[in-house]
C-alpha cells in the first residue's frame, strides 16, 4: 500500500495552511475550527511549503512565553519539514513517522503539495488493511 491510497481514501485532498505572519492566535481559531492538530505554513495558501506548526509547537512557546498568543507562526513553527512522496509505502512512512516522532506528513509531488497525512491516517489504513487479510483468510480457511 502506498501513500496515494492513504490520501484515496480519506475522500478529500484539502490542506490547512496558514501563512507565516498570521498570529498564534489565528492559528488556534484554524486548528479549532478544523478539528485538526497541526497545520502547513505557506507564503501562497498551498502549493509551497514554509513549514509546519501544531499543537506541540504551540505549547512549547506558552510554556516559556505565556503572553505569546500574538507571535506570529514563523516564530514557533518547524522549518526543517520532512515530507514523502504519494508513491511512498504505508509501512515506509509509518516507520519513520515512528523514528523522527512526527504525526504530521505532507505529501509532495513534482514539487507541489498534494495533501497532509498524520499518524492517526496511516493507522487507520493499515488496521483496515489487516482487517482485509484476516477476512481473506478466513474465507479461505472456510472453503
Amino acid at each position: 500500500m502506498r501513500i496515494a491510497d492513504v490520501l484515496n481514501s480519506k475522500g478529500h485532498s484539502h490542506v490547512a495552511t496558514i501563512a507565516p505572519d498570521a498570529d498564534v492566535t489565528e492559528l488556534l481559531a484554524l486548528l479549532a475550527t478544523h478539528g485538526i492538530g497541526a497545520a502547513v505554513v505557506s507564503e501562497d495558501g498551498g502549493d509551497t511549503i514554509a513549514g509546519i506548526v501544531s499543537e506541540r509547537d504551540i505549547v512549547r512557546r506558552l510554556a516559556v512565553a505565556p503572553d505569546s498568543l500574538r507571535t506570529c507562526v514563523r516564530d514557533i513553527m518547524t522549518v526543517r519539514v520532512h515530507t514523502c512522496s504519494p508513491e511512498t509505502t504505508v509501512a515506509d512512512l509509518s516507520l519513520d513517522m515512528t523514528q523522527r516522532r512526527i504525526r504530521h506528513v505532507p505529501v509532495v509531488r513534482d514539487g507541489r503539495m498534494v495533501g497532509l497525512v498524520s499518524i492517526g491516517d496511516v493507522v487507520k489504513h493499515r488496521i483496515s488493511q489487516l482487517e482485509h487479510e484476516a477476512d481473506h483468510l478466513a474465507s479461505y480457511i472456510q472453503q
